[in-house]
C-alpha cells in the first residue's frame, strides 16, 4: 500500500535548476518536495561541469610539469621526470564533487525542503509515485499543487556506436580507472574538445573526428582558429569532414573521409560526445501529453508548459543547455508560485567553452547582429598587446565587441584566450544594463589585467585604442 504525502510544490530532478528552485521556494515559505534518484547536484555537479573542470585543471598542471621536465619551459624551470597517479587525480576530483553536493544537501535541509530519494513516475499533473521511497520500502505517492520538471538531459547515443566496452560517454571519461594509450573522440564540439584536450595533456594520443568541416561548428571561424592552433601544437589529430560508420570487427572506428573513402582508426577507448538531449523518457512524462518542441518540453517565458501548474526548466526544456540558465529559471518559477510576477527575458545568455584557450560568447555575434537587421561596429583587441596575457604565457586570442552603429549600444561580446571565462560577467552585465561603447571606454580598468582588453576593444570600436 502506498504512503501518501501532500505538498504545494513538487520538483522532479535535483540538478542546478531543481535544487535552486527548491532552495528559493523554501526561502519563500512554500512547502516543497524534491525527488532525486541520485546525489543532489545533477549532471553539472556530479558528472559534468564541475568534475570536467577539475580534470582539465589537473591535466593543465601535469602538462606544465611535463614541459619543465622536457626542458621546454620558457620560464627556465626544470624538474625530474613527472609521474601521474590517475587514481589520486580522480579521488581529488571526486572530493570536490562530494563537498559541493554535500553543501547542496545542507542548504536544502536548512530551508525546509523535503528530499525524497528515488526515481519518480508521473501519474498525472498533480501526482507522482516514487517506488521504494515509502515506509518499509513501499511506494510513496506525492500529491502537489504545482509540478516542476527539472529532469535535465542525457548524452546522445549513436545507434551504430552504442555505449559499452571501449565506447564511453563523458560520464565514464571523467572517472577513468586507467588512461588509454589512444583515445578517439567522436564529436568536435565543446564536450569532446574539453575532454580530448585534457586527455592529451595527461599523455594520451588523441584523435578528434568531426562530421562538419571544422571543429566547434557552433562558433564562428575567427573564434575557433586559436583553439585549432593549440590542438595542433598539442599533437591532437583533428579529422574534420569525417563521418562515423561504426566499429570494425577488430574494434577499430570506421569513418568515411571527405573524398568518400573508408578508413579504420585504432583506439583503446572511444569517447562519443555528439551532444545531449532532454531527459523526457523513463518517468511516464508522455502521459501528460505536453506540447513539445522537438525532443524538449515546450515552455513560455514563465516556464509554463501546456498543462496548468506544470512547469519545466533547464535542459528538459531545450537549448541552450546551460546550468546557469536552469538556475535562473528555477529561481523564477519558485517566485511565481509564491505569487510574484516574473518573466524569463534575459537580455543576454553567457556561454563558455573550456577548451585551450577558452571561448566566451555573450549576446550577438557580428553575423547574427547583421542578420537581425543591425548596422554594426565591430572591433577586436588581441591579447598579444595585453601585458597580463603575456605574463600568463598565453597571448593568443582576443576580445571582440559588437555594437549598433547608430547609438553605440553594445549587442554582443566574444573572446578567446586564457582565463577569458572570468570576463563573461563583465560582458553580460554591460548588455543587461544597456551599456554603450563610451560607457565601457570611460570605465577605468585595473592594470595589469586581462580585463583591459575589454576596454581596449571598446576604444578601438570608437577609433582610438591606446595600445594597438
Amino acid at each position: 500500500m502506498s504512503q501518501i504525502i501532500d505538498t504545494r510544490l513538487l520538483i522532479l530532478g535535483g540538478g542546478p535548476g531543481g535544487y535552486v528552485a527548491a532552495i528559493r521556494a523554501g526561502q519563500l515559505g512554500i512547502p516543497t518536495v524534491l525527488v532525486e534518484g541520485a546525489t543532489p547536484g545533477g549532471t553539472c555537479l556530479n558528472i559534468g561541469c564541475i568534475p570536467s573542470k577539475a580534470l582539465i585543471h589537473a591535466a593543465e598542471e601535469f602538462a606544465r610539469v611535463a614541459a619543465c621536465a622536457a626542458g621546454t619551459s620558457p620560464l627556465g624551470i626544470g624538474v625530474s621526470s613527472p609521474t601521474l597517479d590517475i587514481g589520486r587525480t580522480v579521488a581529488w576530483k571526486d572530493g570536490i564533487v562530494r563537498r559541493l553536493t554535500g553543501g547542496v544537501a545542507a542548504l536544502l535541509k536548512k530551508h525546509g525542503v523535503r528530499v525524497v530519494k528515488g526515481w519518480g513516475q508521473v501519474v498525472d499533473g498533480k501526482t507522482v509515485d516514487v517506488p521504494g521511497a515509502g515506509e518499509g520500502g513501499d511506494s510513496l505517492r506525492i500529491r502537489c499543487e504545482h509540478l516542476l520538471l527539472a529532469t535535465g538531459s542525457v548524452p546522445v547515443e549513436l545507434p551504430f556506436l552504442k555505449f559499452g566496452g571501449k565506447v564511453v560517454s563523458s560520464t565514464e571519461a571523467l572517472s577513468p580507472a586507467e588512461l588509454p594509450k589512444k583515445l578517439v573522440v567522436v564529436g568536435g564540439g565543446y564536450i569532446g574538445l574539453e575532454l580530448g584536450t585534457a586527455y592529451r595533456k595527461l599523455g594520451c594520443e588523441v584523435t578528434v573526428v568531426e562530421a562538419q568541416d571544422r571543429i566547434l561548428p557552433a562558433y564562428d571561424a575567427e573564434l575557433t582558429a586559436p583553439v585549432a592552433k593549440h590542438l595542433k601544437a598539442l599533437g591532437v589529430e583533428t579529422l574534420v569532414g569525417h563521418s562515423v560508420l561504426g566499429l570494425s570487427g577488430s574494434g577499430a572506428l570506421r569513418v568515411r573521409t571527405p573524398d568518400g573513402a573508408e578508413r579504420a582508426i585504432e583506439a583503446d577507448r572511444i569517447l562519443v560526445a555528439v551532444g545531449r538531449k532532454p531527459k523526457t523518457e523513463g518517468f511516464n512524462l508522455e502521459s501528460l501529453r505536453l506540447d513539445t518542441a522537438g525532443r524538449a518540453v515546450r515552455i513560455d517565458d514563465q516556464c509554463r508548459t501546456s498543462m496548468r501548474n506544470v512547469w519545466a526548466i533547464g535542459d528538459v526544456a531545450g537549448e541552450p543547455m546551460l546550468a546557469h540558465r536552469a538556475m535562473a529559471q528555477g529561481e523564477m518559477v519558485a517566485e511565481i508560485v509564491s505569487g510574484k510576477t516574473r518573466r524569463f527575458q534575459p537580455a543576454a545568455m553567457p556561454a563558455v567553452c573550456f577548451t585551450d584557450p577558452e571561448i566566451v560568447t555573450v549576446g550577438l555575434s557580428p553575423d547574427e547582429a547583421r542578420a537581425a537587421g543591425h548596422a554594426v561596429k565591430v572591433a577586436l583587441f588581441p591579447f598579444a598587446a595585453n601585458g597580463r596575457a603575456m605574463t600568463l604565457e598565453s597571448a593568443d586570442g582576443f576580445v571582440r565587441v559588437v555594437a549598433r552603429e547608430g547609438d553605440h549600444r553594445i549587442l554582443g561580446w566574444q573572446a578567446v584566450g586564457a582565463q577569458v571565462s572570468e570576463l563573461s560577467i563583465a560582458f553580460v552585465q554591460s548588455i543587461e544594463m544597456g551599456a554603450t561603447l563610451e560607457d565601457i571606454a570611460a570605465t577605468i580598468h585595473p592594470h595589469p589585467t586581462l580585463g583591459e582588453a575589454v576596454q581596449e576593444a571598446a576604444l578601438r570600436a570608437l577609433g582610438h585604442a591606446l595600445h594597438i
